[in-house]
């Protein structure tokens, strides 16, 4: 089963425009994603609906940050970008008369409710100023300058 990567996808765009002093053209973070320009203007018009980036037209145009750093979290980004469930595990429900099926999907029903809330809290616990400073601080330790290796 192919992963979801568009929260891991867009955080890395944000922290770039972050660290970028224009804006970011549709094509430039295609090429920066590998990706198609219509592909990245459906999944940033989520963050730009959620007020998380802006967009300009025609020449000059681009996207460019919207928020505070501080205020948003990796659970924010993950609701603007229309993200999936965080578990695809299901249970079986070929014969629900089955003692043996109700107790394994209650067992399997709490444990993905654990699990998903522990995720969704840490999520939520870890804002982009925080990712920020660690690409920052990983700028640092390499000898880059964050504006240098925006563009990538």
């Amino acid at each position: 089963m192919r992963s979801d990567s568009r929260l891991s996808r867009m955080l890395h765009v944000l922290l770039h425009m972050a660290r970028h002093d224009a804006p970011f053209t549709s094509e430039q973070i295609a090429t920066m994603l590998g990706t198609n320009p219509v592909v990245v203007r459906r999944t940033m018009a989520g963050l730009r609906e959620a007020g998380y980036v802006r967009s300009e037209k025609g020449h000059g145009g681009g996207w460019t940050i919207a928020c505070d750093l501080q205020e948003v979290t990796l659970l924010d980004i993950h609701h603007a970008v229309g993200g999936p469930h965080l578990f695809a595990i299901g249970n079986g429900s070929d014969n629900p008369e089955c003692a043996v099926e109700r107790v394994v999907n209650a067992a399997l029903d709490d444990a993905l409710r654990q699990a998903e809330a522990l995720l969704i809290a840490r999520l939520g616990s870890i804002a982009l100023a925080d990712l920020a400073k660690q690409f920052d601080a990983e700028c640092v330790a390499k000898g880059w300058t964050a504006h240098g290796a925006a563009g990538h």
